[in-house]
């Protein structure tokens, strides 16, 4: 099994992006994501090593920590608790797919049966959600303000990001149980687990072109 990123579909075509989508990935680490998909590939051919790719969209939970490249949730998460200032990076209104850990821990659970070929799988949930409501999700949650700093945008950064999961629904029987605002409320301890569903993703468009990065609305 491989861990790979939503990073290598780079800025796509349209959202959310398909598991057999183009690859363009536009950092280092993206780059590096394909090239361990290469490289298992190559091992797959040469030696007969089967492999599954579980291409992960931005994933948050307990214990993550706050530190070094950690997810923003975690970094808000423990600003916010502590009483500190909060950054936004450009406008508020770039969009990421979030996913819960547990979600992501079943998903690498039944991938460690016989899936196998080479498959690319999605793990995410589908759906969009901007800097700006996260904050505001967050803030929420830890029952702080929600007044972010906003600084320039950073060089790298990808305008909207979302996965499609159906082919991960079909090859393993997986679909993520936890919508963001109901995750989120999970990462900050002492404020309760949240009330609302998972999206129903399996009713999700197919992808036919960018969705707005403006807001998201959750089922």
């Amino acid at each position: 099994m491989f861990t790979s990123s939503c990073a290598v579909y780079g800025v796509p075509d349209a959202l959310p992006v398909p598991p057999d989508a183009e690859l363009r990935p536009a950092s280092p680490y993206a780059a590096s994501k394909v090239a361990g998909e290469v490289y298992a590939g190559m091992y797959r051919q040469l030696h007969g090593i089967d492999f599954t790719t579980l291409t992960l969209a931005n994933v948050y939970g307990p214990r993550q920590t706050p530190e070094g490249e950690a997810g923003v949730v975690s970094i808000f998460t423990d600003a916010l608790l502590a009483g500190r200032p909060t950054r936004v990076f450009g406008d508020g209104t770039q969009t990421r797919d979030y996913v819960y850990v547990g979600d992501v821990v079943d998903a690498f659970a039944r991938a460690a049966g016989e899936a196998g070929g080479g498959l690319r799988l999605n793990v995410g949930t589908g759906l969009q959600t901007t800097d700006r409501e996260l904050h505001a999700l967050v803030a929420e949650a830890a029952g702080a303000p929600d007044d972010p700093e906003f600084a320039p945008p950073r060089l790298g950064d990808l305008p909207a990001m979302a996965v499609d999961p159906r082919r991960t629904g079909e090859a393993l029987g997986w679909k993520p149980r936890w919508a963001c605002p109901k995750g989120s409320r999970r990462r900050s301890p002492g404020r309760g687990n949240g009330t609302r569903p998972a999206p129903d993703w399996s009713t999700l468009p197919k992808a036919s072109g960018p969705r707005s990065p403006t807001f998201i609305q959750f089922r």
